[in-house]
């Protein structure tokens, strides 16, 4: 079967078009692609798929074949495959995902504009660009999941804030929302605020993103007891009020070079915090997202490039 190898600023997988090729083992088959020493390389598989809800489906797996609710640096991929090998010409794009279907808006230049490998082209034209209105954030404790009553740390600190900051930023809902959560990790007690962008993260500030030694403290939050489906950690440093420097563990892949989902919930997060403004640059290993909080329609848009690299055949 044939395969593309694309990335979102780093965060990278193989695509195949399971429209025309039947997959029967995704799990097995991520496993092997991503392997970077005896397979292609990669964070991950995605499959795009027929839908009789959207324009097309994504189909995420990670890198140790755990499947994935939803990928916002694969999802800018998708709408860049989808396009790019003429299998649409909308500039509008819908995706069903296993967190909802998610809206594109697709950015179009010239084959030479664009950088990267650029095997098949639209009439000429290819996405460098892709902006994803990924939804509305989710807080409350039970649905993203995270079960502060796990007893983490020490009973004097609250982990729930039983107020209502969403109420606070224009929002209104009665949601409560896990924020600067006391978590015990060895000795040490570090506060996270918990946001689902259809996948759990937990969002940690930091003085220094450039040294943390996230590959020792990054397992230690993933399957920390506080997260039953585990859990997607970023590591943060606010630069000012319209930057953040972002470093990310994921569940199932490790540090990769960047996460979508991951820097819009760290925008929220960061908003919540009253640390940053609702428009935000975040820079990643890989690159920078601008991740922007509508308040107004609850939604948060995130636009980036998605670029292909290769194409094979396994």
């Amino acid at each position: 079967m044939n395969f593309t190898k694309m990335h979102g600023i780093g965060n990278d997988y193989v695509y195949i078009n399971a429209i025309e090729n039947k997959i029967d083992n995704p799990s097995e088959l991520a496993v092997y692609v991503s392997d970077r020493h005896f397979g292609i390389g990669s964070d991950g598989l995605i499959l795009i798929c027929a839908s009789d809800k959207a324009d097309f489906m994504m189909d995420m797996y990670n890198a140790d074949g755990s499947r994935g609710r939803m990928c916002g640096n694969g999802i800018r991929c998708v709408g860049k495959y989808v396009y790019d090998h003429g299998l649409t010409d909308k500039k509008i794009v819908t995706i069903e995902t296993l967190s909802g279907i998610k809206t594109l808006n697709l950015s179009i230049k010239p084959v030479g504009e664009v950088e990267g490998y650029q095997a098949v082209s639209n009439q000429g034209y290819v996405v460098s660009h892709v902006t994803v209105n990924m939804g509305s954030p989710v807080f409350e404790p039970e649905d993203v999941p995270v079960n502060p009553s796990e007893g983490y740390a020490p009973a004097k600190l609250s982990s729930i804030i039983d107020i209502n900051p969403i109420k606070e930023v224009g929002l209104m809902t009665d949601e409560k929302v896990a924020i600067s959560m006391p978590i015990l990790i060895d000795d040490s007690i570090y506060y996270g605020t918990c946001v689902s962008m259809g996948n759990p993260h937990c969002i940690v500030y930091v003085d220094d993103t450039d040294s943390y030694p996230i590959e020792q403290i990054g397992p230690k939050f993933e399957t920390n007891r506080l997260f039953p489906d585990r859990v997607n950690t970023e590591f943060v440093q606010v630069v000012d009020r319209a930057h953040l420097k972002m470093r990310v563990w994921e569940r199932g892949s490790g540090e990769t070079m960047a996460c979508g989902t991951g820097a819009c919930a760290t925008v929220v997060a960061s908003i919540l915090n009253g640390k940053v403004d609702d428009e935000v640059i975040v820079s990643l290993l890989g690159g920078d997202l601008s991740i922007r909080w509508d308040r107004e329609q609850n939604a948060v848009f995130m636009t980036g490039p998605a670029t292909t690299v290769f194409e094979g055949e396994l």
